[in-house]
């Protein structure tokens, strides 16, 4: 299965969406914000408009407008997204065990058991 069939028009597919948030890096972490569990949920609309639900590790990161900006650039970037829609939520509170296990890898933590 290809995407051969795929316009510039059409909306983009998930896939092309996480694979772009995984280069909005978390300055003061270093890793990248899907890796780091900051995307809660997203959904791609018919017309390829993007709305992201997404947290940051603390609600007065000085770094919110750089995050906001970086996953706006990179959602952009993608043929066929038409608008970016990002809700910045609070709730659950972002905790340490949201990082995925490549993330843990790629700080230097061990494996959860």
């Amino acid at each position: 299965m290809g995407d051969s069939g795929r316009t510039a028009s059409d909306p983009p597919d998930e896939g092309a969406v996480l694979e772009a948030l995984k280069d909005v890096i978390d300055p003061e972490i270093g890793l990248n914000i899907v890796d780091l569990g900051l995307i809660y949920d997203f959904g791609i609309a018919a017309d390829g408009a993007v709305k992201i639900e997404m947290t940051l590790t603390t609600p007065g990161c000085p770094l919110h407008a750089a995050i906001n900006d970086a996953v706006h650039r990179a959602l952009e970037s993608i043929p066929g997204v038409s608008k970016v829609d990002l809700d910045l939520i609070w709730l659950p509170p972002w905790t340490p065990e949201m990082i995925t296990p490549a993330g843990r890898r790629a700080l230097g933590w061990p494996d959860e058991d």
